[in-house]
């Protein structure tokens, strides 16, 4: 999520002096980024690229609605519950050994959910996809910044991993249309095969062996079992709380949320206490650790939403079919890459961290408030594209400043645990932002729909809703990241 550097030549037997001595060859690091950013690529995509091909699953399959949500959110319960702890036992075992065996392992489910038959069996798949997917993803951060020590090159190597997820989300969206129009939506998954084998043996060969002094005492000498129980626990009852919110009564949903703080405050009282806690719970001292995932968790709930009431807004006001809604998200992970790739390390180096992270969220808030103005009768061109971009401008400049941020004060025997924080944040942030907003943009549209109005004047106006929601949001971020990121006193706050 950010770069820029120049390359050096320098004489084959010496090091690049900004590099220290136990940093792998360049030729290597960067093949290493290739390899962990085609783990995080297959993930994303397949976060994604289920959404389109839900109505073919549901009429194949005989979902009912209720139980069609449980495609998403048995992935979505397992990957979310599971990534602060798999996080914290690659820093443990070995980062190499978890990124390697959550390949493996997603790979293999993904060829289950692709042969399933019956319901059960899906969902179960969806399951072991969200274990694999914890695995690999929550480890990734953590291999990256001990690749790249140097900030400036860190930088360029956050740009190029940034760029990737996020061209992730679109091309899983294309993908799913493409693959369920053509095909059927078995191949949404069964595409995972080639690409999890090609990444399996890549990651296998190209990325360094797990180095001692890399990894913690083992499982044997550093996990706390019971600790690890109950923050998976108070994850997983999280995000199961927030993404089935429209299934309980509001007593229900409260009592699910008491629920999973008892387990939150439980986890800390036991981390507090720990001999060998599995979170050192002086890692939230950090206020840029901390204040950056704040700060991730509201952009994120913002642009997710985007994402999904987007789609729905396309084809449910505009009438776009599959496909096109898929081609139609193009512009945005285009605008990304480019700028990512091009500019966002670059920015970052001359601006510092701080500033570009506001700027980025200044675009996203003015880009969901300008979809907060799309009506019944819409063009794409017009009033669409226009808050796609500037989403696409702000997401650029912010994520790789927030996960820079995040992530630069951390120790290197703590990189495993920030990463997968930084992940569930993302994965709350999320589910947290879609259930909020799709819950608004329903409960508009019925309200005006028993008033009268045309099903789709008020589809129109609960989506308008959810996206002026939504730049709320992104406003608050904002906020949070001016007050709480602001750099010391005599510190420029330049990525560092």
């Amino acid at each position: 999520m950010s770069q820029a550097v120049s390359e050096v030549n320098v004489p084959a037997s010496s090091a690049p002096p900004s590099t220290p001595p136990s940093a792998p060859p360049s030729a290597s690091r960067w093949a290493s980024l290739a390899v962990l950013s085609s783990g995080l690529l297959m993930t994303i995509i397949d976060g994604n690229i289920v959404t389109v091909a839900m109505p073919a699953i549901q009429s194949d399959l005989g979902f009912s609605a209720a139980g069609l949500a449980w495609v998403v959110n048995a992935y979505l319960i397992a990957f979310g519950g599971l990534l602060l702890l798999v996080g914290r036992l690659g820093d443990l075992v070995g980062r190499k050994r978890m990124f390697v065996s959550g390949l493996a392992l997603f790979t293999a489910a993904s060829v289950l959910c692709g042969v399933a038959t019956d319901q059960g069996v899906l969902v179960a798949a969806r399951a072991l996809q969200g274990v694999g997917g914890a695995m690999t993803s929550a480890v990734v951060l953590g291999m990256l910044v001990a690749l790249f020590p140097e900030p400036r090159e860190q930088a360029k190597a956050i740009a190029v991993f940034s760029a990737v997820g996020a061209a992730g989300g679109a091309l899983g969206t294309f993908l799913g249309g493409a693959l369920t129009e053509a095909l059927n939506w078995h191949w949404i998954f069964l595409i995972n095969l080639p690409i999890g084998v090609v990444a399996l043996v890549a990651a296998v060969r190209v990325l360094a062996p797990d180095q001692k002094s890399d990894r913690g005492t083992g499982l044997g000498g550093g996990a706390d079992y019971p600790g690890a129980a109950l923050i998976t626990g108070a994850l997983m009852l999280t995000v199961y709380t927030i993404v089935t919110t429209a299934e309980h009564s509001t007593s229900a949903t409260l009592s699910l949320a008491a629920g999973s703080l008892l387990l939150y405050v439980t986890f800390a009282l036991r981390q507090a206490r720990a001999a060998r806690p599995l979170l050192r719970l002086r890692l939230f001292r950090s206020h840029l650790l901390t204040g950056a995932n704040a700060v991730q968790m509201l952009m994120i709930a913002g642009m997710y939403g985007f994402q999904y009431i987007g789609a729905l807004y396309l084809q449910n006001v505009l009438g776009y079919g599959e496909l096109l809604t898929g081609v139609a998200f193009l512009p945005a992970p285009v605008t990304i890459g480019v700028l990512m790739l091009g500019l966002s390390a670059k920015v970052i180096g001359r601006f510092g961290a701080h500033r570009t992270l506001l700027a980025g969220l200044a675009l996203i808030t003015a880009g969901l408030a300008l979809l907060g103005r799309l009506p019944s009768d819409g063009s794409y061109a017009l009033d669409v594209l226009p808050g796609m971009l500037l989403l696409g401008a702000g997401f650029a400049a912010a994520m790789p400043a927030v996960t820079g941020l995040a992530m630069g004060g951390v120790a290197e025997e703590d990189a495993g645990l920030a990463s997968g924080l930084f992940n569930t944040t993302q994965v709350v942030g999320g589910s947290l932002g879609l259930a909020v907003l799709t819950t608004l943009a329903a409960g508009r549209a019925d309200s005006l729909t028993e008033g009268g109005t045309s099903a789709l004047a008020a589809a129109a106006d609960g989506y308008r809703l959810a996206f002026w929601v939504a730049s709320g949001i992104a406003a608050a971020g904002l906020v949070l990241a001016a007050t709480v990121l602001r750099p010391a006193p005599g510190k420029s706050g330049r990525a560092s």
